[in-house]
């Protein structure tokens, strides 16, 4: 068993964060875990566009207007106003001065600003087209450096540890639902440990690999939604899951993203014959129309005319040594599987990228569960609405990773931890199966094909009902498997994956009018109109 003032389950941006703003108490203490064997892979990890900061021609009132206007009526404008006002000056707090995240710079030496899809203005900061990845390593170092941060990895939590669940004491029953901490499995030592907690962080990050096509990494699979869910806490707007409009199609390297930069840069959208679609869509903004009306442009063509990907250009828009420079492992990943881009265009397909909705959370990341916060992509503050805006995601787990930090600092001296021996240890018994990875594969790649086909980009009521019956059976079978079997980080993810499934195909079910990146066919708002 551990014991530790805050968990904080997540090595993402909104993890580091607020693990970092914790740790300026030395008498605090902290604990990291991840599931992965390197703190680093995390979805944050695979950001290429970049991170809003404020360009010279612009202000806070443009970046409101630009969430608001891109998450189609359903962003919440304090969330929206939170962001644009703080998010500058915590990031060059934070970015710039602690961690020196080594940001692209004009020949005079300022900051170079990007331009993507639906902004009003330059205002994105990037590093190449690898902004994640540095900005990953370089808050990894800066945990590393703190001492009162212990940081775990091979660590899957498995359960959230809440009071009156897992009190010995009956009369629990009668309060609040708390949470204390979690149950963790050690990879490595195939063993469940009790970590306590006084205040507990999600930061879990998001769950595109229950879909078949995805430019997420292995790790999401929706294992915060379903923890939180589990033990009680309030889900909202689970419905809307932005579908990246542009990831490689190429056999070996599917769901590699291919930035929204690249079109910010000029990149244009052809079908396979070489002609341009997207002013048929959006005649005002075209390629750079907001993602969820861009990919369900593609999907439309493919699905009209039978194409098995579509073509994006950048090489007839950029010179051959700027688009290698500014896209760097683009370039380089493409070349890998035979595509020259400076030359030729790329094949792309929509692929499932973001999760819009979440753990609902006010504006310090508190959930509806007494002590538990959740932050970054596993979340929902409101920001994104029905639709993301592209770039915010690193921005929001920073600046809500660090709220939340700040709100628990101002009163975990007044917290406590349960009683060590009034929460029982995992229960091991009558677990008669190992687990089987043929199976557990096997089912996970059955939840990816439901959700693709029918939770995905074009969704209708018997869809959706198709989805839930299959769902729910598959559910009660991995339920029960799960109950005679030991653990394993792949059972776990495949129970919180089946999980996870089950709420976006309800609330999609349950909201019948399309809006943002959520389209349903039978809208009652008219949804036979594709945008």
């Amino acid at each position: 068993m551990k014991t530790t003032d805050v968990l904080i389950i997540g090595s993402g941006v909104a993890g580091a964060a607020a693990a970092l703003k914790l740790a300026k108490d030395p008498a605090r203490r902290i604990i990291l875990i991840t599931r992965e064997p390197d703190p680093r892979e995390s979805n944050s990890r695979y950001a290429q566009g970049g991170i809003i900061h404020r360009g010279p021609d612009d202000n806070a009132d443009l970046l409101v207007h630009d969430i608001l206007e891109a998450g189609a009526g359903a962003s919440l404008p304090e969330a929206a106003r939170i962001v644009a006002e703080e998010g500058p000056v915590r990031l060059e707090k934070l970015l710039l001065t602690e961690a020196g995240i080594g940001f692209d710079r004009d020949s005079g030496g300022e900051l170079a600003y990007g331009q993507e899809a639906a902004h009003s203005r330059r205002r994105i900061l990037h590093v190449g087209d690898g902004t994640g990845r540095s900005i990953i390593e370089g808050l990894t170092e800066a945990v590393r450096r703190q001492p009162n941060i212990e940081l775990l990895t091979n660590a899957t939590a498995v359960d959230l540890i809440t009071y009156p669940h897992h009190s010995r004491n009956p009369l629990d029953t009668y309060g609040p639902v708390t949470c204390y901490g979690a149950y963790v499995f050690d990879r490595n030592g195939r063993a469940i440990h009790r970590t306590l907690a006084k205040a507990t962080i999600l930061a879990t990050g998001g769950l595109g690999r229950i879909y078949r096509n995805t430019t997420n990494p292995p790790g999401a699979r929706g294992d915060g939604l379903a923890m939180a869910h589990r033990a009680g806490a309030r889900i909202i707007n689970a419905e809307y899951i932005q579908f990246h409009p542009t990831a490689l199609e190429v056999p070996g390297a599917q769901g590699f993203l291919i930035s929204e930069a690249v079109r910010g840069e000029g990149g244009t959208l052809l079908t396979p014959e070489g002609q341009p679609f997207m002013h048929k869509y959006s005649p005002e903004w075209k390629d750079l129309a907001p993602r969820d009306v861009v990919a369900r442009a593609i999907h439309h063509e493919m699905e009209l005319n039978g194409y098995p990907y579509v073509l994006l250009d950048i090489g007839s828009h950029m010179e051959a040594d700027k688009l290698r420079t500014r896209f760097p492992n683009i370039y380089a990943e493409c070349l890998r599987v035979g595509i020259e881009i400076t030359r030729e265009p790329i094949p792309v397909v929509p692929a499932a990228h973001y999760s819009c909705g979440g753990v609902a959370v006010n504006a310090w990341g508190e959930s509806t569960i007494k002590n538990l916060y959740a932050i970054g992509e596993v979340a929902c503050t409101g920001l994104h609405g029905a639709n993301r805006l592209a770039s915010t995601s690193l921005l929001e787990g920073l600046v809500f990773g660090e709220r939340a930090a700040e709100h628990i600092a101002a009163q975990v001296d007044r917290l406590y931890h349960p009683e060590p021996n009034s929460i029982p240890p995992w229960d091991e018994s009558n677990l008669i199966h190992d687990s089987d990875p043929a199976l557990i594969q096997g089912d996970m790649q059955t939840i990816q094909n439901i959700m693709w086909h029918y939770v995905g980009l074009i969704r209708s009521g018997d869809r959706l009902s198709r989805a839930i019956r299959e769902l729910r059976h598959l559910q009660t079978e991995i339920e029960t498997f799960y109950r005679k079997t030991k653990l394993s980080d792949g059972l776990i993810g495949l129970r919180n994956a089946v999980e996870a499934g089950l709420l976006i195909a309800q609330a999609a079910r349950h909201n019948r009018q399309s809006r943002g990146c959520h389209y349903r066919t039978d809208s009652v708002d008219g949804g036979d109109r594709l945008l």
